[in-house]
């Protein structure tokens, strides 16, 4: 078991019992998954067994902040916010799975819920399957990624087997957040534009800058990590509970490197039948 400080990492002490529980080569433990049954076979015959399933939770409150009435604008508290609380859960999954020994997660699900504690309060949770190489990396290497860590991937697991077998290996999950304020149409404009077919080019020019933002964050990620590329990346858009001014874009995918420098993927050849 790893002699890192849970208490760090905000891993409570009921988390820390069932860890060791699940630690490899204990009398008598089983491992736990939230895999299928087909994900968990090829995740076997990718090289890596499950160990155990392992969780980070943050009950977050997120704090008020208003946008001008008229104006396209970024509420950077809320994009904050909204990051830490994700990252707060990503982390102690994270630590569950170092403390396991493992070398990465696969499968993790990141998902925010609302709480009837309060209007401005959710729980942010992330879950996963901690899994340990049968085998060290291509050239006897770490399967972790260069922050030392376990890596993190949202890949299903007939994914992970491809990627996999495909010469290439996940370095974590990398996301960007920008929540934003959409400005509101002047009642000029909006009694101008009635029976008309017509672009609202404010909300096309927000919407349009608020994903890039949350994209380019997501590839500043990436890019600390050394990735060669960023896959599955899935955009979102979430209103919470904030109105309908006010979105959330959020992206998320998983970074990638090749497992040997010099790798290149193998493309099917061409086969051209002359007849006569």
């Amino acid at each position: 078991m790893s002699t890192m400080d849970p208490t760090a990492q905000g891993v409570p002490a009921d988390a820390m019992r069932r860890l060791q529980e699940l630690q490899p080569g204990r009398a008598g433990s089983i491992f736990t998954s939230d895999l299928s049954v087909n994900e968990f076979l090829l995740v076997r015959e990718a090289g890596f067994k499950p160990i155990g399933l392992v969780l980070g939770s943050s009950i977050y409150h997120v704090g008020i902040q208003f946008g001008r009435w008229g104006k396209n604008q970024e509420l950077e508290t809320l994009s904050q916010a909204m990051y830490h609380a994700r990252e707060l859960a990503m982390t102690r999954m994270e630590a569950e799975a170092h403390a396991l020994g493992a070398d990465g997660i696969v499968g993790v699900r990141l998902s925010v819920e609302a709480r009837e504690f309060g209007n401005d309060i959710a729980e942010f949770i992330a879950i996963g399957t901690a899994v340990k190489a049968d085998h060290p990396a291509p050239g006897g290497g770490s399967w972790r990624n260069n922050k030392n860590q376990p890596f993190t991937s949202d890949l299903s697991g007939q994914d992970f087997w491809t990627l996999i077998r495909a010469g290439y290996a996940p370095l974590g999950m990398v996301m960007g957040t920008c929540v934003y304020h959409i400005a509101h149409q002047r009642m000029g404009a909006v009694f101008s534009n009635i029976g008309k077919n017509v672009e609202i080019e404010q909300f096309t020019q927000a919407l349009y800058d608020a994903r890039e933002l949350a994209m380019s964050r997501m590839q500043a990620e990436a890019e600390e990590l050394h990735a060669e590329g960023v896959v599955g990346v899935q955009l979102n858009a979430h209103n919470h509970r904030w109105g309908g001014h006010t979105t959330e874009f959020f992206s998320i995918g998983t970074a990638v490197r090749p497992l040997r420098p010099d790798h290149e993927i193998e493309r099917p050849t061409m086969v051209l039948s002359l007849d006569g």
